[in-house]
């Protein structure tokens, strides 16, 4: 191993000793950002699902652990790790990582401040870690009895949600792309409590069953609230407010009524009507739906 990469695993645990010290479990991680130890099933001809029961290590978020001993062991296990992972959704924070994506496509800082405007909450001071792509990750304290589950897109195009069963990068860690690091005065901060509207939006919608909406459906209040919201979309929004009313229009038994006035709202944004149907159709299969 290189000298860089001895520096960087030592680092890496070091920090990861230092977040279990605030209750936060930790498991290293390999420069591809995914858990550095290998399953110890891998090569069984018909693995039984193990959550970590076999008492060997190497099964990802499940080996997390705020015990600096067996953390040790853990690194020591996995000398080429150079990062680690902390566990979400676990005691004492029951932590939950807003991960907002900034790229050409997707302005998720925008769908994240549009999203706390229309649903009324506000996201408060917290831990944020910087990504080596331009990213943010934000930390929230979740509730005992709410499991959050990992999402992708559901509340936004580029804001995905890391929850139970999923872990978030931890500052000062290293990957083939760069280091994670907290951002300027907010690493002594602990994980803010979710705000109750936020998390809300974050638990997935009541199964209910399917059934033709009325015809008075794409005219009433809360429709033409969603197409009003599309087509007051600026360039850089039209997509993601798009994708959002869809979103919000099948969960509420609306979409098959509305996605003609949608695609009509994203037409008069500047949206080809291909665009426009294809984002709403990502929309329908995101929640259950047959576009």
């Amino acid at each position: 191993m290189a000298t860089t990469d001895r520096q960087a695993t030592t680092l890496a645990l070091a920090h990861a000793l230092s977040a279990a010290e605030r209750g936060l479990a930790v498991i290293p991680l390999s420069r591809t950002k995914l858990p550095a130890l290998r399953s110890p099933h891998r090569d069984d001809p018909a693995p039984a699902p193990c959550h970590g029961e076999c008492g060997r290590p190497g099964h990802g978020v499940y080996d997390a652990s705020t015990d600096p001993a067996r953390i040790r062991e853990l690194f020591a296990a996995a000398p080429w790790a150079t990062g680690y992972g902390i566990a979400c959704g676990l005691p004492p924070h029951h932590l939950i990582g807003v991960d907002l994506d900034t790229t050409s496509e997707t302005d998720s800082p925008t769908a994240l401040r549009e999203l706390a405007l229309r649903h009324l909450f506000t996201i408060p001071p917290t831990v944020v870690v910087l990504t080596p792509s331009g990213g943010r990750h934000l930390w929230l304290s979740g509730q005992p009895d709410v499991v959050v589950p990992n999402s992708a897109g559901r509340l936004a195009p580029g804001i995905d949600i890391r929850g139970a069963g999923g872990y978030l990068v931890g500052p000062g860690s290293r990957t083939r792309h760069g280091a994670y690091t907290a951002a300027p005065g907010t690493d002594h901060l602990a994980p803010a409590a979710c705000p109750p509207a936020l998390l809300r939006l974050l638990l997935p919608p009541p199964r209910r069953p399917h059934r033709p909406a009325p015809a008075h459906t794409a005219t009433d209040a809360h429709g033409r609230g969603l197409v009003q919201f599309v087509r007051s979309a600026h360039e850089g929004q039209r997509n993601t407010r798009l994708f959002w009313a869809a979103c919000r229009a099948y969960e509420d038994g609306l979409g098959a009524a509305l996605v003609d006035p949608l695609v009509e709202a994203a037409l008069d944004t500047g949206l080809t009507e291909r665009e426009a149907r294809a984002t709403i159709a990502s929309a329908a299969r995101l929640t259950g739906h047959r576009p």
